[in-house]
């Protein structure tokens, strides 16, 4: 590679991935580091050719070494079923990972970005969640390897911000779908599709009530390189997401419609800490982005129940 990179960690991820792509077209350096313990090679093997995309595994638990003009912080296991398989490994990933990725931005004097999580308001009681609600958290749940780990990568984030005056910036980051999801994930939407495409029960938890808002990844991709453009005099925390509301009931008779499955929905019990509602406020996202979600549910979902058909094939 000729020039300086831009570094993205979990950069063969469901994310990461797409932001790679993105960053490629927009003309930069790319060099994409992952353990793959949940970022897949197929993600980014169409860009194993490209004369400025790099790969390295690696785990950012522990340091690295490296050159880079910019930082994006994706590594960490986003799905329950992932991140609860090895709590400690997950809360080393967002602490000791952000503490190590934060120690290079600041020897490189490098902007760098940390893609913080919607779970840091935990189960809400203030609706819709704005920047500056401080959440309410369980910190000895079963979700609070990741909660609180990310949490915790925010207040370094913070601190490194205001003790060191390093350009860093910190996005918290909705429901997000689209291809490239793991099947594997146990996430709603990957879960329904599934479900559906099989002829399988689409299970509920709970009575379906409990409402979730829904981002196609391409919008999501758009604003964090927004959020990464941003001078040093913001850091955020900027809620990234899309504030149209849907029950999980609404979103399986969607998946339903679409993929023209006679799929059966029954219901189970809700599981432990499951929040009930989560809704972004994305006023500061409008005002200082300029930006909103443009794709719609329904155009989103197809293009997704078209890469799980794919998958199939």
């Amino acid at each position: 590679m000729t020039g300086v990179p831009i570094l993205v960690t979990g950069g063969a991820g469901f994310l990461g991935s797409h932001l790679c792509d993105r960053l490629l077209a927009m003309g930069q350096e790319v060099l994409c580091v992952d353990n793959y313990f949940t970022g897949r090679k197929r993600n980014i093997e169409h860009l194993r050719q490209h004369p400025r995309f790099e790969e390295m595994r690696h785990d950012i638990t522990f340091s690295l070494y490296i050159e880079v003009s910019q930082i994006y912080n994706l590594a960490c296991p986003a799905s329950p079923i992932h991140y609860q398989h090895d709590p400690v490994q997950t809360t080393k990933t967002c602490v000791v990972g952000a503490t190590n990725m934060l120690g290079l931005a600041k020897r490189l004097k490098a902007r760098i970005l940390q893609a913080s999580t919607s779970e840091v308001y935990g189960d809400p009681i203030v609706h819709p969640q704005a920047e500056d609600y401080w959440g309410h958290v369980n910190p000895i749940g079963i979700r609070a390897c990741y909660d609180e780990g990310k949490r915790c990568a925010e207040t370094l984030f913070s601190d490194y911000r205001r003790q060191y005056r390093l350009d860093t910036k910190v996005v918290r980051i909705f429901n997000t779908y689209g291809p490239r999801m793991r099947p594997d994930d146990g996430r709603v939407v990957s879960n329904f599709i599934l479900q559906a495409l099989r002829g399988e029960p689409i299970t509920i938890y709970g009575d379906g009530s409990q409402t979730r808002s829904f981002c196609y990844v391409d919008d999501l991709i758009e604003a964090m390189i927004r959020v990464m453009d941003q001078p040093p005099d913001f850091g955020g925390p900027i809620n990234l997401g899309n504030p149209c509301e849907f029950t999980i009931l609404e979103l399986a008779e969607c998946v339903l419609w679409l993929t023209g499955s006679r799929s059966r929905i029954i219901h189970h019990p809700l599981p432990s800490d499951d929040p009930r509602q989560r809704r972004p406020d994305i006023g500061l996202a409008r005002e200082r982005l300029g930006w909103e979600p443009k794709v719609s549910l329904k155009d989103g979902l197809q293009e997704t129940i078209r890469y799980f058909r794919s998958l199939a094939a």
